[in-house]
């Protein structure tokens, strides 16, 4: 009878290279990501094939050579690089007799320990139980026996059988919950939109350095470091912008390559605060040579979620650590930011970010020259509330002569429940984005 080993920190890792020889950076991602998840990896044992092996994936020669390195080195886990079927995972073990873990299992682990939030901890249990429940067919022989006993004779019910029925049962408990947390987040996305605060949500690579500037634009204190999945529960805050406007900043978990579908799933709710942005700031990691690879990667799963389409400005991070790398801004010929080069970790550059966002939300803004005369009191009050005026002078007969600053759904709004500053409004024209 196999019983499924324990796991334990010691670790053989093994990647299968479909696609001719893997880049360095690959495996060092690889190796980083069994670190986070608290390994102590061993050895590395790399392997090429055409198709993967039915049986035990890398084929069984390679295996033989794994298993001869789990012996010598006595390792408790060998961590695959690739989603292995269960079947695959049922063989490897009881070759290696040791537990087995594949890339999905392996990123599911690192969210496991990441979550903090109630919400956080219920996505991750929702993905886990998805990824258990196509799991239950391999190594417990146990689960394939009769329930026995007074009142339980007859077709029964076997224990496999029972495991998925109560998986199922939680997974739709957990589901419901996330469903009453996702319609409290909607709540909050709703009153953002009636007080007409842009959102604008980072999104990038792993440890591309998102918390990081999201700690330097907004003071937050989230926690940071140079490891994979850092942060995972999003976070927002308010950023104040150089015309006195604001937007709403979301941190949001970062995308890595192959990214679990179990894991896009469940963050739907989490993922939704980057579909329901107004803009997308996707912070690369400049320095880093896989850089296309990891864009494309992150283009991938904002198409998963449908986010896209959404308009974005590419922020590359850490010119601090490269060559020749200068701190600016970018401008397409229309005078929109495209692009802004910075070091979140040392803060130069950010000040350009600033300036950028500020420029893109301006085009949104309708600037007025208002004449009040003194019995047009109420209406200047009215202006005040809104936070409209960006400068007062008073003229001889008791008047007020306003240079007003709208938002264009604040305008239009103001227009018709104020009939009286469409009369007094003497200028009237949108900001347009100076080429630079």
């Amino acid at each position: 009878m196999f019983e499924r080993p324990q796991s334990g920190e010691k670790a053989v890792l093994v990647h299968l290279g479909l696609q001719g020889t893997p880049q360095p950076d690959e495996l060092q991602e690889f190796s980083e990501l069994a670190r986070s998840a608290g390994a102590e990896p061993l050895a590395m044992i790399v392997a090429q094939r055409k198709v993967p092996d039915s049986r035990f994936y890398i084929g069984s020669g390679k295996a033989e050579e794994v298993a001869e390195q789990v012996r010598t080195l006595c390792a408790e886990l060998v961590i695959f690089d690739n989603t292995l079927s269960p079947s695959q995972e049922r063989n490897l073990e009881k070759l290696f007799e040791c537990r087995v873990l594949d890339r999905t299992g392996l990123i599911l682990d690192i969210f496991a320990q990441r979550a903090r939030s109630h919400e956080g901890k219920l996505q991750v249990e929702l993905a886990q139980l998805r990824h258990l429940s196509t799991r239950l067919v391999r190594g417990w022989t146990h689960l394939e026996r009769q329930k026995g006993g007074i009142g339980l004779r007859g077709p029964g019910e076997t224990q496999l059988e029972t495991d998925r029925r109560l998986l199922n049962i939680r997974i739709n408990q957990i589901g419901r919950r996330l469903a009453r947390v996702d319609s409290q987040r909607e709540q909050g996305r709703r009153s953002r939109r009636r007080n007409e605060i842009p959102t604008v949500s980072l999104v990038g690579y792993t440890n591309a350095g998102k918390s990081t500037l999201f700690n330097r634009l907004t003071e937050a204190g989230v926690y940071a470091k140079d490891q994979l999945f850092a942060t995972l529960d999003p976070t927002l805050r308010r950023v104040d912008l150089n015309d006195g406007g604001a937007v709403i900043l979301a941190d949001t978990v970062g995308f890595v390559s192959r990214l679990p579908h179990e894991l896009v799933a469940a963050f739907k709710s989490t993922l939704q605060e980057t579909v329901e942005a107004d803009l997308l700031l996707h912070v690369i990691d400049g320095h880093s040579h896989q850089r296309a690879e990891q864009i494309a990667e992150v283009e991938d799963v904002l198409g998963q979620i449908g986010a896209d389409e959404l308009p974005r400005i590419e922020v590359f991070n850490k010119t601090d650590l490269m060559v020749d790398a200068v701190p600016r801004v970018e401008y397409d010929g229309q005078g929109e930011p495209v692009r802004v080069w910075l070091s979140a970790a040392s803060g130069e550059g950010v000040d350009g970010l600033i300036e950028a966002l500020t420029r893109w939300f301006r085009s949104d803004v309708v600037n007025g020259r208002v004449l009040l005369e003194p019995g047009d009191g109420r209406l200047r009050a009215v202006l005040f509330e809104w936070g409209a005026i960006v400068d007062e002078n008073h003229v001889s007969d008791g008047g007020w002569e306003l240079d007003v600053a709208l938002k264009r759904p604040d305008y239009e709004r103001l227009i018709k429940r104020e009939p009286r500053l469409g009369e007094v409004w003497r200028e009237h024209r949108a900001v347009a984005r100076e080429a630079v």
